[in-house]
């Protein structure tokens, strides 16, 4: 599921951005590497809590979520955040690769998940993906994690319900984001445009009822359709 940002129809525009990390000098050293790459920095936050303060104030387009935070953690903000401002991104960037953080962030509503080792490049790659709905996850944490979902978990239920709720040309679809295809790929697979391809992603996600890309390939890995 390694996503990079692709050409689209859309202008390039200024994505907000809140900084979430419990570690002072990080975020000071982050922001600073971001602000130099033409990055609108809204605000910054040491806890989960605070982080949903300045959402609300701010609404920002992308939130960079660390995950291991004092009190209120990236996981339980990053729920909140998806239910009370749908229309922020979060990307969680974290130095965990366990596969049960990386399935709890996701399925509380992260749309990308980087580790802290990634570049700068990697990362302003991830918020601009996000802040146009595409999603990003390092190579390393997608394989751990469909492997996990595969050997772990079976769900014939789901195969029935993406089959009756899922158009044939939407299943293909499912199928390539499942296999880490992004908007462009997808595009050049199925000989259709890059906007085409936006909107079967757009009712693959209202039909199947889910909040991002990255959920939508778990489900489907899980109902064994991929």
């Amino acid at each position: 599921m390694n996503e990079t940002v692709t050409t689209t129809d859309d202008e390039p525009r200024d994505v907000r951005v809140l900084l979430v990390d419990d570690h002072d000098l990080f975020r000071t050293g982050l922001r600073n590497l971001l602000e130099v790459q033409g990055i609108h920095i809204v605000g910054e936050a040491a806890s989960g809590s605070e982080a949903l303060r300045i959402v609300r104030e701010t609404a920002p387009d992308v939130v960079v979520m660390d995950l291991n935070m004092p009190g209120m953690n990236g996981v339980e903000a990053t729920r909140h955040m998806s239910r009370d401002a749908p229309l922020t991104r979060v990307i969680v960037l974290t130095v965990s690769d366990q596969e049960q953080d990386v399935m709890h962030a996701i399925l509380a509503g992260a749309c990308g998940y980087l580790l802290k080792d990634a570049s700068i490049q990697d990362l302003i790659r991830g918020i601009e993906s996000a802040a146009v709905g595409e999603s990003l996850i390092s190579p390393h944490i997608a394989g751990k994690v469909l492997q996990h979902v595969r050997s772990t978990t079976a769900s014939p239920d789901a195969a029935e319900t993406i089959r009756a709720e899922l158009s044939d040309r939407e299943v293909q679809v499912l199928k390539l984001i499942a296999n880490g295809k992004d908007n462009a790929m997808i595009a050049g697979e199925l000989h259709i445009s890059p906007k085409t391809v936006k909107n079967h992603i757009s009712n693959i996600l209202m039909k199947l009822q889910m909040e991002n890309r990255i959920q939508a390939a778990v489900y489907a890995v899980r109902s064994g359709i991929v």
